[in-house]
């Protein structure tokens, strides 16, 4: 019998409160007083990125004016929870990422970030940019665009340029740069599509496309396109293989060209 994320959540959180009861104040209030996935998520951004001198009640609020305008937002949770849960080993249960995960924190406090950049409010938007930053170890631009199905595995300084993309189903580890080249303007930050694996550590410079399905190996650096489907590797990155849906087996190692 299939279970809605919802009810999941649910359960797991009551389970919390049964196995550790010290627990009890702290999951009532960031799961169970809530009625629905979002109400959790803007709910657990509030209260990562709260400052006295900019209150969760303020965020939370925005945060609701943006779901209100952009419905998709509540697709967009789900599919990143479901990412974390599916691919990342260290996650036995959904509410995990919800509660615990930063990498999963600092993509929907950026999901926030953008709508802000996008409506004009680019002061707002740089603030959380900041916070997120300070917070989660995370320092994502606010105009980059990003797709759903995303995950930030440990997550710790990964940095993502004004105009990167990365498209849906994508897994980056920690320590990524998505970074230019020097002081150019414009569209200069790497373009990731679909299903793509970057591995801790990686720098990809320049206005490149990583193609669909391709791995980018732990400590590269990648200074050129990376075709579809390929594992690239290496300071300068080489095409050292093929790649078989590395952004959800995760798996990192390769069978080097001889």
């Amino acid at each position: 019998m299939s279970m809605s994320m919802w009810d999941r959540i649910r359960r797991e959180a009551h389970e919390i409160v049964a196995s550790e009861p010290a627990l009890a104040s702290y999951v009532y209030a960031s799961v169970l007083s809530h009625d629905s996935l979002e109400h959790v998520v803007i709910h657990r951004v509030a209260q990562g990125v709260d400052h006295p001198e900019v209150r969760a009640d303020l965020v939370r609020r925005t945060f609701e004016q943006a779901l209100a305008a952009e419905p998709a937002l509540r697709e967009m949770f789900e599919a990143d929870l479901a990412a974390v849960f599916e691919r990342d080993p260290a996650s036995g249960r959904v509410i995990q990422a919800l509660l615990y995960f930063k990498g999963f924190a600092a993509i929907q406090t950026h999901r926030l970030a953008h709508w802000l950049w996008n409506q004009g409010r680019r002061d707002f938007a740089s603030y959380l940019q900041s916070r997120s930053s300070a917070v989660f170890g995370v320092d994502l631009h606010p105009a980059a665009r990003i797709g759903r199905g995303l995950m930030f595995d440990h997550a710790t300084g990964i940095v993502i340029g004004e105009t990167a993309v990365i498209d849906d189903d994508v897994s980056i580890l920690q320590g990524v740069t998505l970074g230019g080249t020097g002081k150019e303007h414009g569209d200069r930050h790497p373009k990731i599509r679909a299903g793509v694996m970057i591995g801790a550590g990686a720098t990809i410079l320049g206005n490149i496309e990583i193609g669909a399905g391709a791995r980018v190996a732990a400590g590269s650096v990648v200074l050129r396109p990376v075709p579809a489907g390929k594992t690239v590797a290496g300071i300068p990155s080489k095409i050292v293989g093929d790649a078989d849906d590395p952004a959800h087996t995760m798996d990192q190692v390769f069978d080097p060209i001889i």
